[in-house]
């Protein structure tokens, strides 16, 4: 699990470094870009296709690693959202 969490602290950084803020109106969002990116990356390193499944297991599977996670349709919106273009 150590290795996980160095892994994907690391893949955070380079992340958050490599995105560019998007300018939104509202609420800034309680989980930021790179980590939803982070988050999205782990459930398809872990291999965990459900969403749904893969929110619950958060807790367990990363204890800490995300203090804020997004209900199951805010979760979809937001990768949605930001990352139409990538192909999600």
């Amino acid at each position: 699990m150590t290795d996980l969490n160095t892994l994907l602290t690391a893949l955070y950084v380079w992340i958050d470094d490599y995105l560019r803020p998007q300018r939104r109106v509202g609420r800034r969002p309680m989980l930021t870009d790179a980590e939803l990116l982070t988050l999205a990356l782990a459930q398809a390193l872990l291999g965990v296709h459900s969403e749904a499944r893969w929110l619950r297991l958060i807790p367990e599977r990363l204890p800490g690693a995300f203090p804020y996670l997004p209900e199951q349709s805010g979760y979809n919106k937001r990768c949605a959202a930001r990352y139409r273009c990538c192909g999600w």
